[in-house]
């Protein structure tokens, strides 16, 4: 096994994530037997632990912006006795996030970091890879410096759990020492559906198709594609790193966003206007963040 000690001791503070948890019974064998002996392992890896290994893939010359092999590895839940699981499939992701980068970064950045002729040789395997694996979708979403909006529609406040955890970048928070600083919610699949299909009809009732509709109809459709009994999760992932246990507690986003579709539904239009400001002015602090030395 490659060995990280300049990555490993890093927190990757950037990211959140949108995960969903299958039951085993979504599965089909051999590979339901690969996961069932997979939770039943002592320990399994964190969110962390997998950025680290993203971030080590990075370090050589040329970098390596996908990974060769899929990972075999996954997040584990327990749902009312039942083990779920959430493969990481870092493979599939890595090649959607290259698709998105040339969106995200000025060319001249882009080609600095990853050469063209690294991009492309990456386009042209995910291209031969697709047509041999026409169905496959990913188990998580990611977001960077942010939680978008949309995600928080899948959830309520009741939900939420937060862990204050040890203090902001202490040595070893996630690594067996002191516990971790968590801020996540998870809700059963048909939850999720039905609250997304709820905020969605509200948006089109009473505001025109736009960026906020077009985004839960994407997630939508992605939720469709999961066993009925799965389970959906939103973690803040390495945002906790960034934010002040304060704001962190204070944090209530699922619900302001509950509270302006309910608002908007009952044509309180001033009511919307000041739970979605609320969110608004958290969100933004954090993303000013990107850009700070």
């Amino acid at each position: 096994m490659r060995r990280m000690p300049a990555v490993s001791s890093i927190l990757v503070p950037y990211a959140s994530y949108l995960r969903v948890y299958e039951p085993l019974a979504a599965f089909a064998e051999p590979e339901r037997g690969h996961w069932r002996r997979y939770a039943a392992r002592d320990g399994t890896p964190t969110a962390q632990d997998e950025l680290r290994r993203s971030l080590a893939d990075l370090l050589p010359t040329p970098p390596v912006p996908v990974p060769v092999h899929e990972s075999a590895d996954a997040f584990i839940a327990e749902v009312d006795g039942v083990v779920c699981v959430c493969p990481w499939r870092t493979r599939l992701r890595g090649w959607l996030a290259l698709e998105e980068l040339g969106e995200l970064l000025p060319v001249p950045l882009l080609d600095a970091v990853l050469p063209p002729v690294v991009r492309g040789q990456a386009a042209k395997d995910y291209e031969r890879w697709r047509d041999r694996n026409p169905d496959a979708r990913p188990w998580i979403r990611t977001a960077v410096w942010q939680v978008p909006v949309r995600w928080f529609t899948l959830f309520s406040d009741d939900e939420r759990t937060f862990e204050p955890g040890a203090a902001e970048g202490a040595e070893g928070a996630d690594a067996g020492g002191a516990k971790a600083r968590m801020l996540r919610y998870r809700t059963p699949m048909v939850q999720a559906r039905r609250r997304l299909a709820r905020s969605l009809k509200t948006l089109r009732d009473a505001v025109d198709d736009g960026p906020l509709v077009e985004g839960l109809v994407d997630v939508g459709r992605w939720l469709e594609e999961f066993h009925p009994r799965s389970l959906v999760e939103l973690d803040y992932g390495g945002l906790v790193h960034v934010l002040s246990c304060a704001q962190l507690a204070e944090d209530h986003s699922a619900a302001d966003v509950a509270a302006a579709i309910t608002a908007l539904r009952d044509g309180d239009d001033e009511g919307a206007g000041e739970a979605y400001g609320r969110l608004m002015e958290r969100w933004r602090a954090v993303r000013d963040r990107q850009f700070a030395n």
